[in-house]
């Protein structure tokens, strides 16, 4: 069974996760995340496009970390080539829309993910973070983008803290567009896609294009040494501690 569905309503395509009982991002998840957006893309009947989850109070936790646990280069290469490199292809040529809808916790890969939408809808009870630093590993595409759009300081506090925030913060730090009441996140999401589906879809495809060779200041450029970094860090013993602590739920030694 596909841990996501796909189903296209209203001219409006959504992207549901259901990998309980976090979301968590395996290779066979991302190959069928791609393979969709890829399907809505193609769509001429697609006007926008929603991403999120089937599963309560979880959008995702990022990757398996277990599956990563070996340490094999090669597997790690492999989930990162789909989550940064083939993802970010796909989101800059989608040709239209595509809305992240986040309810309860959203953390590293998950942030990813939702990052590559051009709009992020959160319910008020929805939490964000970037734990990957707790593991001994480096959420290293986020590096990238994620100083030009909440400034450089704050994007380090949050990258290297690791903390968590909720999604008053993400509001006001410009990561969040649309707050919802709690659980209202996919309806919040369907709302402001029908708002877009009543554009010009040629125009909204031009625009978009024009948007993201504006706004792309060699990011796709920067999205492999991200992942080059992350398999480097992924390959040292501290890494392999982290996971480790990880994986058997205990305080790592570093």
């Amino acid at each position: 069974m596909s841990a996501l569905s796909y189903d296209v309503n209203n001219q409006v395509a959504e992207i549901l996760f259901n990998n309980p009982p976090v979301n968590a991002l395996s290779e066979t998840m991302l190959e069928d995340y791609l393979a969709a957006l890829e399907e809505a893309s193609r769509d001429s009947n697609v006007r926008a496009v929603i991403v999120g989850s089937k599963v309560p109070g979880r959008f995702s936790a990022g990757l398996n970390l277990t599956a990563i646990h070996t340490g094999e280069t090669s597997k790690v290469r492999s989930l990162l080539d789909r989550l940064y490199v083939r993802m970010t292809e796909t989101q800059f040529n989608m040709g239209k829309p595509t809305i992240a809808a986040i309810g309860g916790t959203a953390r590293g890969g998950g942030m990813t993910i939702a990052i590559s939408c051009d709009m992020i809808v959160a319910s008020s009870t929805a939490t964000f973070g970037y734990p990957e630093i707790d593991a001994g590993v480096l959420p290293s595409i986020h590096f990238t983008h994620l100083p030009r759009i909440i400034g450089r300081h704050r994007a380090f506090e949050l990258l290297f803290t690791g903390r968590s925030f909720d999604a008053q913060e993400a509001v006001s730090l410009g990561l969040v567009c649309r707050l919802t009441g709690d659980g209202q996140e996919l309806e919040g999401a369907r709302q402001l896609a029908q708002t877009l589906r009543d554009k010009s879809a040629e125009v909204v495809r031009f625009g978009r294009s024009a948007f993201m060779h504006a706004n792309d200041n060699g990011y796709r450029q920067a999205v492999s040494a991200a992942a080059d970094s992350f398999c480097n860090v992924a390959a040292t013993e501290a890494a392999k501690e982290g996971i480790a602590a990880f994986v058997e739920k205990r305080k790592p030694v570093w």
